[in-house]
């Protein structure tokens, strides 16, 4: 599951000042669903783009699940009766990776705190539909 966030507010790479990362440097975290990945795909000082690339590892996610008990067939551990739910995960992975710049506090650049409205966020569907690139909320930016 891919999440881009871009700001258009200049200079935009304060951006990476806002979420923590450095626009510079990929950064992987583990997560219960996998690896998450933040990088910045583009970093100009008009357009910054930050993307959260969520791996979801199926198989790690059943396995680390315990048995039904004596009663469960074989194959019970990768039968599932409901669908993963990938925004539960990617707003785990979200806590996980942004924690520090969810606190509001940026220390660097105290006089970026008005740029939220330049911020526009956009994702695909798990199956990586490129009609779905769309932003989450046209209002915003």
């Amino acid at each position: 599951m891919l999440l881009t966030i871009t700001s258009t507010a200049a200079p935009a790479t304060d951006l990476g000042f806002l979420l923590h990362k450095h626009p510079g440097k990929t950064q992987c975290f583990d997560v219960a669903a996998g690896q998450v990945h933040v990088f910045y795909p583009e970093a100009g000082q008009d357009r910054c783009t930050a993307a959260v690339l969520l791996e979801i590892d199926p198989i790690g996610l059943v396995r680390g699940r315990r048995s039904a008990g004596p009663d469960a067939f074989s194959l019970a551990q990768y039968v599932n009766d409901r669908p993963y739910a990938a925004s539960s995960m990617m707003a785990v992975a979200l806590g996980r990776v942004f924690r520090t710049a969810m606190t509001g506090r940026c220390e660097a650049r105290w006089r970026s705190r008005g740029c939220a409205t330049a911020l526009r966020p956009a994702g695909l569907d798990g199956r990586g539909d490129a009609g779905a690139a769309r932003p989450a909320d046209p209002a915003v930016g």
